[in-house]
């Protein structure tokens, strides 16, 4: 069993035996394995080489990519049959997850994700399309030895102008250090001169591919835009945590009367106009008139006591990025949706947004909703959402994003 004639190591393979628990959780399709899990290995491992998983019972039970620098020790690659880890496997898989996404956008959308991690069988790896360019993120170091291997892959199966590289700051000084790879990277292509512009459900909107966060732009957070747009006809709209103005630019089309646009970055702010600018030809984008506050979202929803809106969006950044952080998290995000009720005038929408992997969708859900049930005002839930098409996700902690959305009279 190997993966192409590049194997980082020679001898014996390495293998593993786990403990009971980690057994029972990667039969049942969990696609990591924790150092503490593992009771025995055959010799030290090599950043990236393939590890075979042994049950108790000495046969196969999963393959992956091996990280001796990591807690997170094993990416699961496969479980329960063993395969042959070629070059041809990989492409199969890359197929697949292009075929998931055929026909769920058509051109008026040139940006959203190919390759979502492990719920695509690429544990670690993000690749996201902005128009002509790519830009691949990773998340584990596991795949810097085989980096070649896979920009060929991705190279040759979609033939971009562009491929940027992307790095979790956790991997950057290793992949600086020993594979001279840096985040923001141009790997293929010339450098842009500026932020990518691409379109989103027809509206034109800028990507930071090379600094900007993430791969440089929210895309999972489309479907909800769209939701927002369908809400927002004759309606004044405050997007708190609004970063480059997604939620503003889609209500503003969907015929918004104003916009307000409240980040503490400067740098957000000014995408936003930007975003704005770039969409000025559409009659309701130009009827719209927009503000941007600079200012922190939790202190001006506090302070706020005068203005009153008929549409808020809070989509804050993840309040918990840890488990020990979920208990303050899902309190933070219960007060965040209090202020937020008390800034909605009659009839006025409530959109809350988490992306923390460590709330739960209920959890998150019963927060608003006691938020909601405290201000003694009656309510309407009118959704609630989770993951788009082109983010699956197909395990616990894979389900990050949720939304709900409630009318308060």
């Amino acid at each position: 069993m190997s993966w192409s004639a590049s194997t980082p190591t020679s001898g014996p393979r390495l293998h593993l035996r786990v403990t009971a628990s980690a057994e029972s959780t990667l039969r049942a399709g969990h696609p990591w394995l924790y150092a503490q899990s593992i009771r025995e290995q055959n010799r030290p491992g090599k950043l990236g080489e393939l590890v075979i998983i042994y049950d108790r019972k000495d046969k196969f039970l999963a393959l992956g990519l091996f990280d001796p620098h990591s807690p997170l020790r094993v990416r699961v690659l496969q479980v329960g049959q063993a395969r042959h880890i070629d070059q041809n496997w990989w492409s199969e898989r890359l197929r697949a997850a292009l075929h998931e996404r055929e026909g769920v956008f058509d051109g008026e959308t040139t940006g959203f994700r190919l390759i979502n991690g492990e719920s695509d069988g690429w544990p670690g790896l993000v690749l996201d399309r902005y128009d002509r360019t790519l830009v691949i993120k990773l998340y584990t170091a596991a795949w810097l030895p085989r980096f070649e291997e896979i920009l060929q892959l991705v190279q040759t199966s979609l033939q971009p102008a562009r491929i940027v590289l992307r790095l979790s700051r956790n991997i950057q000084k290793i992949a600086a250090n020993e594979f001279a790879r840096t985040d923001g990277q141009i790997i293929v292509g010339s450098p842009p001169e500026g932020p990518i512009v691409f379109r989103e459900t027809g509206l034109q909107f800028e990507s930071d591919v090379v600094r900007g966060q993430k791969t440089g732009f929210f895309l999972d957070q489309r479907e909800n835009r769209r939701r927002v747009e369908a809400l927002a006809h004759g309606r004044t709209m405050l997007n708190a945590f609004s970063f480059s103005g997604g939620f503003s630019l889609y209500a503003a089309r969907g015929g918004a009367q104003t916009v307000t646009d409240l980040d503490i970055s400067e740098h957000a702010l000014a995408s936003g106009e930007r975003n704005f600018a770039l969409n000025k030809h559409i009659p309701q984008v130009g009827r719209c008139r927009r503000e941007a506050v600079r200012a922190d979202a939790f202190d001006w929803l506090g302070a706020n006591t005068k203005r009153k809106f008929g549409l808020i969006v809070l989509d804050p950044p993840s309040l918990a990025k840890r488990e020990a952080e979920r208990a303050g998290a899902i309190q933070a995000y219960r007060r965040l949706a209090a202020v937020g009720v008390k800034q909605l005038g009659h009839g006025g929408i409530l959109v809350a947004c988490s992306c923390s992997a460590h709330v739960t969708a209920p959890e998150f859900f019963s927060a608003v909703r006691q938020a909601a049930i405290a201000s003694g005002r009656a309510f309407e839930e009118i959704a609630t959402t989770g993951h788009a098409a082109d983010h699956p996700a197909t395990f616990e902690a894979a389900h990050y994003l949720k939304a709900m959305y409630c009318r308060l009279d």
